[in-house]
């Protein structure tokens, strides 16, 4: 079955930063999300992902600890170098970064 729906501009670039960040195209992201939301109670569909997100958090934190304590330099270096990395992903708020 097909569905449409009528999003805004800034919506629809979400979702798809979203979708291109989870390795998914558009129709399959939202079908997932579809899924999720006619099944609730169930396991969040992207745990997987949320999980491996957490840890790299926590070892970009370890290592930003690190980094930061022998040289604040090379720290502010990574942390740009980090940004423009998840910015291509998709994974900054563009409103946020400015």
């Amino acid at each position: 079955m097909k569905l449409s729906v009528r999003i805004d501009d800034a919506l629809y670039e979400r979702l798809l930063d979203r979708a291109y960040g989870a390795n998914l195209s558009l129709s399959e992201f939202i079908r997932r999300l579809l899924q999720e939301a006619a099944m609730p109670g169930g396991r969040y569909i992207f745990t997987a992902n949320d999980e491996l997100l957490g840890i790299a958090i926590q070892t970009f934190a370890l290592l930003a600890t690190l980094a930061g304590e022998q040289s604040p330099a090379a720290l502010e270096k990574g942390t740009a170098r980090a940004r423009e990395m998840l910015d291509q992903q998709g994974l900054l708020d563009r409103e946020r970064a400015r």
